[in-house]
């Protein structure tokens, strides 16, 4: 469910953010992280979803194929997943909606599933999502900005206190980012992750390609550099 008053447009573009119930850490191990990423990609389908059938696909066809990357398959998609990110109390996505409803009912089906999922695991009852937000992304600055601000929130795991104080170690912190499976950021500088979970033609073109995607997070991360600095002096 979501808090929005009006409905969601079809072939617009949303920065959807989810955050667990009293910040509870939810996407803390690796197992969990990737049920994260296998939901959001077995979830964006508007015809029901056997879960625990489609895992057991999935392992006679890695079991085939020999790859443990998520396979494709003929989806009837709700959105168009162009990013994400998984912190470890929320979830940032941008979302392009493919039908009526779309991106209300992907979230409901991601965090339903997730929900029950984590619920069975640690034992615990109840929701675990907060209503998500959504915002609308209205022209090509506020794409690279959204492009931008979901893939550098992991910084707070290496940096924490940044957003207030700068980015003290920016070479460490584009280090961790270009490498981390925990967002769809390697997958833009061409570094495979998760490539069957995003659409990134939209976003590459808008941004310049691949060289474009690393030299406007750079350029981001040397600026926070300097507030860093300045606030050293």
């Amino acid at each position: 469910m979501s808090n929005i008053k009006t409905p969601l447009v079809v072939n617009e573009v949303y920065h959807i953010s989810s955050r667990a119930v009293g910040d509870t850490v939810i996407f803390d191990s690796e197992e969990d992280f990737f049920r994260g990423i296998f939901s959001i990609y077995e979830f964006n389908n508007g015809d029901p979803v056997n879960i625990w059938e489609r895992r057991r696909e999935r392992a006679v066809e890695k079991r085939k194929i020999g790859k443990t990357a998520l396979t494709l398959q003929k989806r009837n998609m709700l959105v168009e997943v162009l990013a994400f990110s998984f912190m470890p109390n929320h979830f940032h996505l941008l979302l392009k909606q493919l039908v009526d409803n779309g991106i209300t009912e992907f979230m409901r089906k991601v965090n339903g599933g997730y929900a029950k999922y984590f619920n069975k695991k640690y034992n615990r009852k109840g929701h675990l999502f907060n209503l998500f937000k959504p915002v609308l992304i209205k022209d090509e600055t506020q794409f690279k900005n959204a492009f931008t601000y979901v893939h550098t929130n992991l910084i707070s795991i290496i940096e924490p206190g940044w957003k207030e104080n700068g980015i003290k170690n920016p070479d460490k912190v584009k280090r961790f980012l270009e490498n981390n499976k925990r967002h769809s950021y390697p997958d833009y500088l061409g570094k495979k992750n998760f490539p069957s979970v995003t659409e990134r033609n939209f976003l590459l073109e808008i941004m310049g390609g691949p060289e474009g995607c690393k030299a406007h997070v750079d350029n981001w991360i040397m600026l926070k550099k300097e507030i860093s600095d300045v606030r050293r002096h």
